[in-house]
């Protein structure tokens, strides 16, 4: 014989993802904000709790868009650069 299963109390609630939680809660970020993600991104190095509150603030649309535009930037300083380099060294 078996005894049914007698009603549980209600657990307390508690954020399911604490990240959804800290999303929600977070700002957007600024656009110097992205800027310095990316260019820190470009560098290849990040600190981890600044990694984290960027994954919460920045969206990847901002990302992209910014990365493109921060990488078409440098290759048009580069190709400036190059042809600075050019017409200086044909005047000697």
């Amino acid at each position: 014989m078996t005894v049914p299963d007698a009603p549980r109390e209600p657990e307390p609630s508690a954020p399911e993802h604490e990240a959804d939680s800290a999303a929600s809660e977070a700002k957007a970020a600024t656009l110097r904000q992205v800027i310095g993600a990316v260019l820190w991104s470009f560098f290849g190095v990040r600190k981890g709790k600044h990694m984290q509150h960027d994954a919460v603030t920045i969206k990847p649309l901002q990302v992209i868009l910014v990365g493109v535009a921060l990488a078409a930037l440098i290759v048009v300083g580069l190709l400036v650069l190059v042809q600075l380099v050019l017409r200086t060294a044909g005047q000697h």
